[in-house]
């Protein structure tokens, strides 16, 4: 299964569970409005700091949905992988075996 059709498959089930409780899907994304539009970071410096702790915490889902917010907000690959090492340096091996999941995902996503 390609990383987009992990996206799509993820995408679906959060549709899903939004309809299941719209009172805590709202209050989640009103949260992540909140976010990624207040403060001092950049969304591009926000993404990179939601990637490492979805390689550290090990989600996979969180990978590429930050991984395609990271294509969009035009990251390099060197950018990502400075990211990844930095994970690996907090996580440990399990960060290491994600980051990899990570990388293959941001090259899959930034080639179209």
């Amino acid at each position: 299964m390609s990383w987009t059709d992990k996206i799509n498959d993820t995408r679906g089930q959060l549709r899903g569970l939004n309809k299941a409780i719209p009172d805590t899907a709202r209050a989640f994304g009103g949260l992540g409005k909140a976010v990624k539009e207040g403060g001092v970071l950049d969304i591009k410096t926000k993404e990179f700091i939601a990637l490492g702790m979805a390689v550290v915490s090990r989600c996979e889902p969180c990978i590429s949905l930050h991984c395609a917010a990271l294509v969009q907000a035009g990251a390099t690959k060197e950018e990502v992988s400075d990211v990844l090492a930095m994970a690996i340096q907090m996580g440990g091996g399990p960060a290491m075996m994600y980051a990899a999941k990570a990388l293959e995902c941001f090259e899959e996503l930034s080639a179209g």
